[in-house]
């Protein structure tokens, strides 16, 4: 009788076993946050409401999804809250060119940096005043400084973990997106009220409102240039994620123990998020795929801010307090007050 050898199992015999098994335990937790991100599309679009704060106020009627750790939608959720949140925003760099830059000219490009740098400064002393975290400062003078909710998810997903640290990303979320939509109706009203003309009404609402949604809404209900120039403003500010994610990296992987240290502190979306910039910068992505691919980036984010709202707890979110309330804003305010000083002095 012949013998039968056994041949040894390659290095990837058992990948697609794990694969499958990886996806089936994802999915159900993928497909109820997906779900809930498409309603919130659905109303925002028939509706007008800003879509990233419906997706989260639904996410949270679903947080009892999470309430057992070894739920079948678990798994998913956290991916999209983790992951799928990361890939949207390194997608985001498509959105961004060295010339848009650029153009801006060296008195709004510092104007722009400066008015970051001033208000997550500005956050660590007023939240140090009124009793909070540092970890809730740069949370929130982030989000108020760069691009709104994109920024406080992109901040938090570098932050240490914590006890507070959802519920502070949510609070975070909400203040912001509910702040931009406010400063979407009254900001085009303060820039007519000061007889601001159109280039500089679209540096002021580029660099004072947090969400891009909403910048592209004021600037365009003023004028094309008005709107034109917001959106690049903005697209400035959004670019100053990268080294302010890149900087709370670094803080915060020094301050961890040797066996916490990772070689690479510097997340991939970051350096993901650089290498769209260099590649939308050459001019050689068709326009069609770079709308795919923000397209695709607003999707990632919804999603991934749907199933952070369903890890939230609406009980634990009340404790966040008033002072959370005055630092975002307090924070808002001093925003647009040093953009209109620097404005009106005709410093761009």
């Amino acid at each position: 009788m012949a013998e039968t050898t056994e041949r040894p199992a390659g290095p990837g015999a058992g990948l697609m076993p794990r694969l499958r098994s990886r996806a089936r335990s994802l999915f159900p937790g993928l497909l109820i946050a997906a779900t809930v991100a498409m309603a919130a599309r659905f109303l925002s679009l028939h509706h007008g409401a800003p879509v990233m704060l419906l997706a989260l106020l639904l996410g949270m009627a679903f947080n009892f999804l999470t309430e057992e750790a070894e739920g079948r939608c678990v798994a998913g959720i956290e991916f999209a809250s983790r992951t799928l949140l990361r890939l949207g925003v390194a997608l985001l760099g498509l959105g961004i060119t060295v010339q848009q830059i650029a153009a801006l000219g060296s008195g709004v490009v510092a104007l722009t940096v400066a008015g970051v740098a001033g208000t997550i400064t500005m956050s660590l002393l007023l939240s140090r005043l009124v009793g909070r975290r540092a970890r809730f400062a740069l949370l929130t003078g982030g989000a108020v400084a760069i691009c709104g909710a994109s920024a406080a998810l992109a901040i938090s997903s570098v932050l240490p973990q914590g006890p507070t640290k959802e519920r502070d990303t949510v609070f975070t979320v909400i203040g912001v997106t509910a702040l931009s939509t406010v400063a979407m109706v009254a900001y085009p009203l303060v820039a007519a009220g000061l007889g601001l003309n159109d280039l500089q009404a679209g540096i002021f609402l580029g660099a004072t409102i947090h969400d891009v949604a909403q910048v592209v809404g004021a600037g365009y209900s003023i004028s094309q240039e008005a709107g034109d120039t917001a959106t690049v403003v903005k697209l400035m500010r959004v670019a100053l994620l990268v080294p302010v994610v890149v900087g709370l990296s670094l803080v915060f992987a020094s301050r961890r123990d040797g066996a916490d240290r990772t070689p690479l502190p510097i997340p991939f979306f970051v350096l993901g998020f650089c290498a769209l910039v260099a590649l939308g910068s050459t001019g050689l992505v068709p326009e069609a795929a770079r709308q795919t691919v923000l397209e695709a980036s607003r999707w990632c984010l919804v999603i991934a801010i749907a199933a952070l709202g369903m890890k939230t707890s609406l009980k634990k979110l009340k404790d966040v307090g008033r002072s959370a309330v005055v630092v975002i804003c307090g924070l808002t305010v001093a925003l647009a007050v040093g953009v209109l000083a620097v404005i009106e002095a005709g410093l761009v």
